[in-house]
């Protein structure tokens, strides 16, 4: 059975850093490409960083680049996102992704499994 644990959530002030953790287990992840998504209230699901387990490039949102880093830990089936200079807007539930076709790697539909998410609110 496929698992994303998501972990390290909690609330901050803006300006503050949170780093965020996701543990996969369950099956071999070594093609994939790991996301993490995040919702806001009323909002729709949005891409935020992405990473494959071979390495590479990282990929990420706009919003986030400069700010946000993500990382994964191959020999622990651990993948991170570093948040600093945390902003109010970057409040919502963040999810962590699994994407095995790991070619499309911003959109919600390519990934086929999801974590349960983890609340980041960002105080002003």
């Amino acid at each position: 059975q496929v698992q994303l644990v998501e972990s390290g959530g909690g609330l901050v002030q803006a300006g503050g850093s949170l780093r965020l953790s996701c543990a996969a287990s369950g099956r071999t992840f070594s093609g994939d490409v790991m996301g993490w998504f995040r919702q806001a209230p009323g909002k729709e699901r949005e891409f935020v960083a992405a990473i494959r387990w071979t390495g590479g490039t990282p990929y990420y949102a706009d919003s986030v680049k400069g700010r946000f880093t993500i990382s994964r830990d191959n020999a622990k089936n651990m993948v991170y996102i570093e948040m600093n200079t945390l902003k109010p807007e970057d409040t919502a539930i963040y999810y962590c992704a699994a994407n095995p076709g790991g070619s499309i790697l911003t959109k919600k539909y390519a990934y086929n499994y999801w974590g349960q998410g983890t609340q980041v609110t960002v105080s002003s």
